[in-house]
């Protein structure tokens, strides 16, 4: 089979497409057929070891998994002698998380791992393509802060794939929720549900005095201390990058004001509550409350490009590659 094989870290030409033996699942382990993953920017700092304290998960030198991807959407192939909650010919979508072997048109993952039945009325494309971004953001919004009706969340880099999700599951918590984006990307923001949209382009979020409860920041780009005069009394400021100054602020500025910084490394999480957030999310997408905004579709000989494109930080919503796509 044909497989993305990384033996360093760094920039897209890493990574290489090689032929590898097809795997056979083991007697609790599913055989599935990839039909698309995703491609987001943790991919990327992944593919490039970085922040560098993540390389004592990912390998200190080098990948300790040569084969990246964390997100899939596929069919069962086949299926071990101990499983029975899967059989051949379901359709799936799965979260590898730090296993990652995504990029493949084959995979092997245990039964009890994070991997559910895919809704019949969502595209292989649209169930990984929202994974990420939806399960990071549900982390944030109920392990992180507890959203209300009525409070007012602001959402940075609302027109990635993280903030596309994130609108719609602040808006389904009953948040007031304003985006943060480019102005070209104003209408897919305020499509998705925001009640305002901020145009960084114009620095309209640093000379606002509007004051927010939460102010989660999807793409790392804002700093804590310049932003907390928009945070309420108790507001918290939630970021998925945790950067050198943010560390900083956690540790020395955060637990000694009424304003917090909480950062998560939601795929690092215990599989009980990732769990929860991948059902939740299967769910939503199959009473169509969660729509998957989708950039570019890559087939897997372009894999170089499709990162490259990612890298650029130019992309709406999510980029897929398609084992499919010519």
């Amino acid at each position: 089979m044909k497989a993305v094989i990384a033996e360093r870290y760094g920039s897209p030409d890493v990574l290489q497409i090689k032929n590898v033996e097809k795997p056979t699942p083991k007697s609790n382990e599913l055989l599935i057929r990839i039909s698309a993953t995703s491609i987001t920017a943790a991919s990327t700092f992944m593919r490039e070891g970085k922040p560098y304290f993540g390389r004592l998960f990912l390998g200190l030198t080098k990948p300790k998994v040569k084969t990246p991807g964390t997100d899939l959407s596929g069919i069962v192939e086949a299926v071990g002698t101990e499983v029975t909650n899967f059989k051949p010919g379901d359709q799936v979508m799965a979260e590898t998380g730090l296993n990652c072997g995504a990029y493949a048109e084959y995979i092997c993952i245990p039964s009890d791992e994070l991997v559910v039945l895919q809704p019949e009325n969502v595209r292989p494309e649209e169930a990984t393509g929202i994974l990420d971004g939806a399960c990071t953001a549900l982390a944030f919004f109920t392990d992180k802060v507890d959203i209300k009706k009525g409070q007012k969340v602001l959402i940075n880099g609302a027109s990635g794939s993280i903030g596309t999700a994130a609108i719609q599951l602040a808006k389904h918590f009953g948040a007031e929720v304003t985006g943060v984006c480019s102005t070209k990307n104003k209408a897919l923001v305020k499509d998705l549900g925001a009640d305002n949209v901020l145009d960084y382009t114009k620095n309209e979020l640093r000379d606002s005095s509007e004051k927010f409860d939460v102010i989660f920041d999807t793409v790392g780009k804002l700093s804590y201390a310049k932003t907390k005069k928009n945070l309420s009394k108790n507001g918290t400021f939630l970021t998925p990058v945790l950067s050198f100054s943010a560390l900083l602020n956690m540790m020395f500025v955060s637990p000694f004001t009424q304003k917090k910084l909480k950062f998560a490394a939601t795929g690092m999480r215990k599989q009980e509550p990732r769990m929860r957030d991948l059902i939740q999310v299967r769910d939503m997408l199959a009473s169509e409350e969660l729509t998957t905004i989708i950039d570019r579709v890559y087939p897997l000989d372009q894999i170089q490009e499709a990162h490259s494109y990612v890298d650029s930080e130019r992309k709406r919503g999510n980029v897929i590659l398609s084992m499919n796509a010519k």
